[in-house]
This record gives C-alpha cells, sequence and structure tokens, in this order.
C-alpha cells in the first residue's frame, strides 16, 4: 500500500488541469463517564471508504459500494476518476470534473460528508485539498497534517468551515501512530479532531481500545480494520472479526462516550476477486454487534 500510495500522492501533485470526457473539539456531548444518550443502529453513519476499492476507478467503486447496499462513503483525492477523466486522480480535476463525480454519487443515492486528502509541505498544496473537499461539500477531511503545519491548517480548516479529522497509519510511515502526538496536536486548534484507524494501531503495539478511549470526546470517524497481530508493521489487514481488534469493547465504548459520527469499512489488501464479498462479509459482522449493544 504504501508504495502505491506514495506514487499516487505524487502524482496527485505535479499533475494540475482540468480533464472534462463548530469550533469545538469535542463533537460528541459528553465524556466517557456519562450514560450515552446514542442509539448506533440509528445515529452511527455507517458506510465504506473507496480506498477499499482502489483496484478499480471511481465509478466502478462506486458499482460496488451500490451493491453492498450502503449509503455513506468516503473517497480520496488520490483515486483514479475513471476513463471519461482520462483515468486521472480526483485531486487533478477541477470543478466541473467534480461535480460530473457528485452527479455519479448522487445518482446512486450515496452521501460524501468525508473525504481523504493528502497535502505536501506547502500551504499551496493544502488549500488545493480544502478546494476539492469544499466541491465536495464535506464536513470533515480525514488526512494527516505535517507537524509544523498544524496552525497553519487549523487555521484553513476554520476558514473553510471543514474539520480535520487526524488519522493515524503506523510507526514508521506516520507520525500519528501514537495517539499522544494526536491529543498534542488537538491541544489549542479548534478545527482538528480524529479518524480512528483500528487496524493500524495494533501493527505499532498500540491497543485500540486503549487509543480510543484516550481520545474520548474527539473522535468524528471510525476506519472499521483488523489485523492479525500486534507489533508488525508489515502485516496486511484481515476480515474485521477475524483478527485482534476487539470490536465489541470498542463499539461499547464508543457508545459510552456518545460517539455519533461515521464509521467506515476500509481494507487496505485486496482480495481474490476483489473486496465485495468481504464488505459484505463485515456489514454483517458489524450489525451483529451493533444490535448486541445496550
Amino acid at each position: 500500500m504504501k508504495k502505491l500510495l506514495a506514487s499516487l500522492i505524487v502524482a496527485m501533485l505535479f499533475v494540475t488541469g482540468c480533464n472534462n470526457g463548530s469550533s469545538s473539539n469535542n463533537q460528541n456531548t459528553s465524556d466517557s463517564t456519562s450514560t450515552s444518550s446514542v442509539d448506533p443502529a440509528k445515529d452511527w453513519k455507517f458506510g465504506v471508504t473507496l480506498w477499499t476499492f482502489h483496484d478499480v476507478d471511481f465509478p466502478h467503486a462506486l458499482d460496488r459500494v451500490d451493491s453492498a447496499g450502503l449509503t455513506y462513503i468516503e473517497p480520496n483525492t488520490f483515486h483514479s476518476a475513471g476513463p471519461e477523466f482520462k483515468d486521472s486522480t480526483i485531486g487533478q480535476l477541477c470543478p466541473a470534473s467534480i461535480s460530473k463525480l457528485k452527479d455519479m454519487i448522487n445518482q446512486k443515492g450515496l452521501k460524501v460528508e468525508t473525504l481523504y486528502v493528502v497535502g505536501d509541505s506547502t500551504i499551496a498544496s493544502w488549500k488545493k485539498q480544502f478546494d476539492i473537499a469544499k466541491e465536495f461539500g464535506v464536513k470533515y477531511v480525514t488526512t494527516e497534517p505535517p507537524l509544523n503545519m498544524w496552525d497553519q491548517i487549523d487555521s484553513l480548516a476554520g476558514a473553510y468551515g471543514i474539520k480535520v479529522a487526524i488519522h493515524d497509519h503506523w510507526k514508521g510511515f506516520s507520525h500519528y501512530w501514537n495517539p499522544d502526538t494526536t491529543l498534542m496536536a488537538l491541544k489549542g486548534h479548534p478545527n482538528f479532531g480524529v479518524c480512528a484507524d483500528l487496524g493500524h494501531w495494533p501493527k505499532s503495539g498500540i491497543h485500540p481500545l486503549d487509543a480510543v478511549k484516550k481520545l474520548s470526546g474527539h473522535i468524528l470517524v471510525v476506519h472499521l480494520k483488523d489485523v492479525a497481530a500486534y507489533n508488525d508493521p508489515t502485516l496486511k489487514d484481515v476480515i474485521v472479526g477475524t483478527g485482534v481488534v476487539k470490536f465489541p469493547e470498542i463499539f461499547a465504548e464508543l457508545k459510552k462516550q456518545n460517539f455519533n459520527g461515521y464509521i467506515y469499512i476500509e481494507r487496505d489488501s485486496v482480495e481474490p476477486g476483489g473486496n465485495l464479498a468481504s464488505v459484505k462479509q463485515e456489514i454483517k459482522y458489524y450489525n451483529g454487534q451493533v444490535s448486541k449493544l445496550k
């Protein structure tokens, strides 16, 4: 994934042009000691990241989401937009082209309220990402801001009215493998929150339940992901419910925190024949676990 992601980011940053053819960190209403008023089955916005279907272009990814019966999606700016757009990444498209992608989304009855973006070390690149996010009309961008740009990106987020959900990868790839770093970023930056990628923390020896507790009240988005073992960043993800992540305990903790945001299935690896079958399996698992929450 790392090599593929890096190459897509480079393409996004260097190719340009149009290819047509509230202020608080705490988005939840109480801390983890409160009695929850959230009904997960109704209030959690359940969907899938389009990175899950990165083996196909954007239109075909939407087809798979439609086949899975989900509503909420999190696109990313490094996804191929498809032949109509000369296979350019979404990050290379002009507003008119993005409008066409939005039409595709609307035609399938899907909803986009978060977008995964990647900028470089310049504020211009981040402004470009927020411009794209604004065209999509999202509430949050999921990303990993450079450590020396927290103030700038927080100000940019405030100006655009779009919150930043700080995502975690593993140690050696991301500064945010340790939730303590994320907490440092949140301090004094009212437009920052958290995207909790549950399957990446174990690769760095972090227990996801511990991280979720530590980040209580700040989690806006969850990436639903599992992994087979701890302390091995080379591992590929596995189907949710078959690895080391304790989802029943995490779901109970999120409910206790009054979490009412987005939970997206995300696969990094690609199963033989694509990930649609595994996504359907994970939907069944998720629904079963959520139905048990009291």
